[in-house]
Protein backbone atom coordinates (compact mmCIF):
# COMPACT_ATOMS: atom_id res chain seq x y z
CA UNK A 1 0.00 0.00 0.00
CA UNK A 2 1.25 3.22 -0.91
CA UNK A 3 1.81 5.84 1.80
CA UNK A 4 0.29 9.44 1.11
CA UNK A 5 2.72 12.43 0.81
CA UNK A 6 1.35 15.00 3.31
CA UNK A 7 1.96 19.10 3.76
CA UNK A 8 2.40 20.20 7.13
CA UNK A 9 2.42 23.61 8.30
CA UNK A 10 4.46 24.25 11.44
CA UNK A 11 4.35 26.74 14.47
CA UNK A 12 7.54 28.34 13.41
CA UNK A 13 6.09 29.32 10.04
CA UNK A 14 8.00 26.70 8.10
CA UNK A 15 6.28 24.08 5.55
CA UNK A 16 7.17 20.48 5.26
CA UNK A 17 5.97 16.61 3.92
CA UNK A 18 5.81 13.90 5.47
CA UNK A 19 4.55 10.49 4.75
CA UNK A 20 1.34 9.04 6.32
CA UNK A 21 2.74 6.80 9.31
CA UNK A 22 5.60 9.25 9.72
CA UNK A 23 6.63 9.94 13.68
CA UNK A 24 5.48 13.67 14.62
CA UNK A 25 8.96 14.28 16.27
CA UNK A 26 11.30 13.55 13.55
CA UNK A 27 9.07 15.26 11.25
CA UNK A 28 9.18 18.69 13.70
CA UNK A 29 12.61 18.18 14.00
CA UNK A 30 13.05 17.95 10.09
CA UNK A 31 11.33 21.26 10.10
CA UNK A 32 13.48 23.27 12.98
CA UNK A 33 10.77 22.54 15.56
CA UNK A 34 11.10 21.03 18.81
CA UNK A 35 7.32 19.45 20.39
CA UNK A 36 8.40 19.59 24.37
CA UNK A 37 8.23 15.91 26.09
CA UNK A 38 7.98 14.34 29.46
CA UNK A 39 6.86 11.01 29.89
CA UNK A 40 6.88 9.46 25.88
CA UNK A 41 3.93 6.86 26.99
CA UNK A 42 1.32 8.98 26.56
CA UNK A 43 0.11 9.99 30.29
CA UNK A 44 1.18 13.36 30.92
CA UNK A 45 0.10 15.73 28.04
CA UNK A 46 3.54 17.33 27.43
CA UNK A 47 3.51 16.62 23.63
CA UNK A 48 0.15 17.65 22.91
CA UNK A 49 -0.30 19.43 19.57
CA UNK A 50 -3.07 20.54 17.81
CA UNK A 51 -3.82 19.55 14.22
CA UNK A 52 -6.36 21.06 12.41
CA UNK A 53 -8.58 21.28 16.00
CA UNK A 54 -7.86 18.17 17.19
CA UNK A 55 -5.55 17.71 20.03
CA UNK A 56 -2.71 14.88 19.35
CA UNK A 57 -0.31 13.14 22.09
CA UNK A 58 2.32 13.50 19.19
CA UNK A 59 4.63 10.23 21.37
CA UNK A 60 1.70 8.09 21.08
CA UNK A 61 0.55 9.38 17.48
CA UNK A 62 1.60 9.07 14.16
CA UNK A 63 1.07 11.72 11.06
CA UNK A 64 -2.25 10.91 9.43
CA UNK A 65 -3.85 12.98 6.51
CA UNK A 66 -7.74 12.35 7.01
CA UNK A 67 -8.38 13.06 3.58
CA UNK A 68 -7.28 16.35 4.12
CA UNK A 69 -4.40 18.12 1.94
CA UNK A 70 -2.53 20.30 4.83
CA UNK A 71 -2.11 19.46 8.24
CA UNK A 72 -1.79 22.92 10.53
CA UNK A 73 -0.41 21.98 13.50
CA UNK A 74 0.15 24.38 16.68
CA UNK A 75 1.82 24.09 19.95
CA UNK A 76 -0.66 23.05 22.83
CA UNK A 77 0.07 25.62 26.06
CA UNK A 78 -1.03 24.51 29.55
CA UNK A 79 -0.77 28.01 31.72
CA UNK A 80 -0.04 25.87 34.92
CA UNK A 81 3.46 24.89 32.96
CA UNK A 82 4.24 28.80 31.82
CA UNK A 83 6.31 31.07 33.98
Amino acid sequence: MKRTKIKIRWPNNNESYALEGDDWFSSAEKAGLEIPTGCLTGSCGACEIDVNGETVRACISNIESKKRSVLNVYLTTDPFWEN
